[in-house]
């Protein structure tokens, strides 16, 4: 199963993005495609904060808007949405203490310790800060295989 990081799912929504377009049709594949897929829901509290912040952007999304596009994935038949679940903690704390990771970066391992307990064998991310986490396989699906993330 692909999990999708937030700024894939900005990137999906917001026009000004340099890869929206790229954003647009991978995303649409894996919401018409036939095998599971899925967004961690902290991704969906992040992206629906993001995409209407006024400080983001010049003209945010609408909450209306953003809740739509939420809405729409949800739509797809074979999207999973990941939370915790009874083993979180355990793995959790073992992204934190092998990947030495604290402040702000604590999210993305929840992001990761999320997906690696729910099964996903890879994110969809364009943050570099995942490779910090290498029990879960992370691909930047916007650009070519032989560009650098």
């Amino acid at each position: 199963m692909i999990a999708v990081d937030t700024n894939i799912l900005v990137a999906f929504q917001r026009r000004e993005y340099a890869h929206h377009e790229q954003a647009v049709l991978a995303l649409t594949e894996l919401a018409e495609g036939t095998a599971p897929w899925a967004i961690p829901w902290p991704c969906v509290h992040e992206f629906l904060a993001i995409v209407t912040n006024a400080r983001i952007f010049k003209q945010p999304t609408s909450v209306q808007g953003a809740v739509e596009t939420v809405d729409a994935w949800l739509e797809s038949p074979v999207l999973r949405v990941l939370g915790e679940g009874p083993g979180y903690w355990a793995t959790l704390r073992d992204q934190v203490l092998q990947g030495q990771i604290g402040g702000p970066r604590v999210h993305d391992a929840r992001v990761a310790a999320i997906c690696l307990e729910n099964g996903a064998r890879e994110l969809w991310a364009a943050d570099r800060d995942f490779s910090r986490f290498p029990k879960l396989r992370c691909r930047n699906p916007l650009v070519p295989p032989t560009q650098k993330r």
